[in-house]
C-alpha cells in the first residue's frame, strides 16, 4: 500500500509506503549498484536507477478505503529515483573529480527538467543521505530525487517567508543573506566564482552549511556551464572539508532547494541553495534531533556557528593540502 494521508493538525501530507517494508536485506558482499550485479550497466560513469521500493509512483494504487470526512487520502502520485554517482563502491563525493561531479550535476539537471513536465508534480527535491548516522544502509555513493504531488510543508514555509520578505523589503531574502554573510565574513567557509558556502547565522546544526548561488537563480536548469562547474567544485570542496573535520567519513543529509514546478512564478523572491544537515558535533558525538526539536520545531544548536566556522575553514585548508592545491 502506498498513499498520501492528510494531517489536519499541520495541513500537511504524510507518505504512507508500507511496500518499503518488503525491501530485502542484501547479502554480504553484494551491491546492486556495482557493475556485475545484473541491476546496472557493466560500465557507467553516473547512472539513473529506478527506485525498487518507491514511496511515490506515476501510477499509484487507490488509497485504502478508510477515509472519513476528517481524514482525507490521495493517490501517491510522484516519482522516486536514485542517482548513482560512480561505479566505484568506495568513492564518495569529495573523492570524485570535478569533471565527474559535473556529470552528476548534468544528470540532476536533466531529471529536474524532465520531472517538471509532469502536471502531477509540484516539487522536485534532489538530496543525498550519507553515513550510517543518517540511516544509510547502502554505502555505494548515490543520491535520490523525489517528485512530490503535494508541496512539502518545510518548502511551503520557506517560500512564504521569502515572499513576505520580498513584499516588505523589495529584495530576495537569500540575496540579503549572502550580503550579510559576506559583510560579516566570519561565517564564510568557502567562496568561489559563482557560489558561497557559509554557516548561516541561524542554522540548526553545528556544521550545517548552506551553499548559495551568488547570482539570483531559482533552479539548476538556470545555470550556465561555468556555474555548473563552480557548483561541482563547491560540492567537492565542502564535503571534502567535512571529511577533514574529524578525520573520518562525515555523515550528512544534503538537500537542494529550488523553485516549485507547475505552480506560481516565484522568480522575484526565491533563490537556489543547498542545505546540509550533518548530525555530528564532534568526532563521535551526535547532535540529536530530540523531543523539543521534533515536538515543537524548536531548534537548538549546541554550538555557536561563529565557533564552528573557523574549524570548517581549517578543515577546508587541510583538504586543499591533501589534494595538493595548497602548500
Amino acid at each position: 500500500m502506498a498513499e498520501l494521508r492528510f494531517n489536519p493538525l499541520l495541513r500537511d501530507w504524510v507518505m504512507v509506503a508500507s511496500n518499503r517494508q518488503n525491501r530485502p536485506h542484501m547479502p554480504k558482499g553484494y551491491c546492486p549498484f556495482c557493475p556485475g550485479s545484473g541491476k546496472v550497466p557493466d560500465e557507467y560513469d553516473v547512472h539513473l536507477y529506478e527506485n525498487d521500493f518507491p514511496a511515490l509512483s506515476p501510477n499509484p494504487p487507490e488509497p485504502d478505503p478508510v477515509e472519513t470526512s476528517l481524514y482525507k487520502a490521495e493517490k501517491s502520485f510522484g516519482k522516486c529515483e536514485v542517482v548513482l554517482y560512480s561505479p566505484d563502491h568506495e568513492k564518495t563525493l569529495p573523492e570524485l573529480s570535478v569533471d565527474h561531479i559535473g556529470k552528476v550535476i548534468d544528470l540532476w539537471t536533466e531529471r529536474f527538467a524532465e520531472l517538471e513536465k509532469d502536471p502531477h508534480h509540484q516539487y522536485v527535491m534532489i538530496f543525498e543521505n550519507r553515513g550510517e548516522e543518517c540511516g544509510v544502509t547502502m554505502p555505494h555513493p548515490h543520491g535520490q530525487i523525489y517528485a512530490y504531488s503535494q508541496m512539502p510543508l518545510k518548502i511551503k514555509t520557506e517560500l512564504e517567508s521569502c515572499r513576505i520578505h520580498h513584499a516588505e523589503n523589495g529584495t530576495c531574502l537569500l540575496c540579503d543573506m549572502n550580503r550579510n554573510e559576506v559583510e560579516f565574513a566570519k561565517r564564510i567557509v568557502i567562496e568561489n566564482e559563482h557560489f558561497l558556502c557559509y554557516l548561516p547565522y541561524f542554522t540548526d546544526f553545528p556544521y550545517g552549511v548552506f551553499i548559495v548561488s551568488k547570482r539570483h537563480l531559482t533552479a539548476i536548469t538556470d545555470f550556465t556551464e561555468a556555474e555548473k562547474r563552480s557548483l561541482a567544485e563547491m560540492l567537492k570542496d565542502t564535503t571534502g572539508a567535512m571529511d577533514q573535520l574529524f578525520d573520518r567519513l562525515f555523515p550528512y543529509m544534503m538537500v537542494i532547494h529550488q523553485r516549485p514546478v507547475n505552480g506560481d512564478d516565484v522568480e522575484p523572491f526565491y533563490h537556489f541553495h543547498i542545505e546540509f544537515y550533518p548530525p555530528l558535533r564532534d568526532k563521535d558525538k551526535i547532535k540529536w534531533y530530540a523531543s523539543s526539536e521534533m515536538g515543537a520545531w524548536a531548534a537548538a544548536n549546541p554550538m555557536a556557528v561563529e565557533e564552528t566556522a573557523p574549524k570548517m575553514r581549517e578543515a577546508y585548508e587541510r583538504f586543499l593540502r591533501k589534494e595538493g592545491r595548497l602548500q
